[in-house]
């Protein structure tokens, strides 16, 4: 029965997605208590999606201490499961630190950062070039590795 949740689980964020996003009921306070279980119950089946969205919500936009740690939990298992997103936002957990659950981490950060960068994260990116630029996050200025970040830049608009 396990792997049928597993299976499913994609599909249940979707719907929780689709009940998240859309402008009935926008302000009942029951709505989001219902979309927050369906987000929780697909992540913890697997979804990776859903870890990451819900992850996101409980951590930058939860209330209280344990529901913040409990999100950058979820985020971390998102990170880990190839979420570009996630990765991004572990970087930035590790870089800044949380209360005590989440110490800064240097080498942590850089690591998240780069699994990001290297899927496209724009962000992401452009905070390696940055790190290796000007030797931040316990780096020594690189400009090889600034330089090869900064070709996976897409060009700006000229105007």
């Amino acid at each position: 029965m396990r792997w049928l949740m597993h299976l499913i689980s994609p599909l249940i964020f979707y719907i929780a997605y689709g009940l998240f996003r859309t402008s009935l009921l926008k302000k009942s306070q029951a709505k989001h208590r219902f979309v927050m279980k369906v987000f929780r119950y697909a992540a913890d089946n697997g979804s990776t999606r859903a870890l990451s969205v819900y992850g996101h919500l409980l951590h930058f936009r939860g209330d209280g201490v344990q529901n913040r740690i409990q999100g950058g939990i979820y985020l971390q298992r998102a990170a880990d499961q190839g979420d570009m997103k996630a990765q991004y936002q572990m970087g930035r957990i590790f870089e800044e630190g949380f209360e005590h659950y989440f110490q800064p981490n240097a080498e942590k950060a850089r690591h998240y950062y780069a699994l990001a960068a290297k899927q496209g994260h724009q962000l992401a990116v452009a905070r390696m070039v940055d790190i290796y630029a000007n030797g931040e996050l316990a780096v020594a200025v690189d400009e090889g590795q600034a330089s090869h970040w900064r070709a996976l830049m897409p060009e700006l608009p000229q105007r």
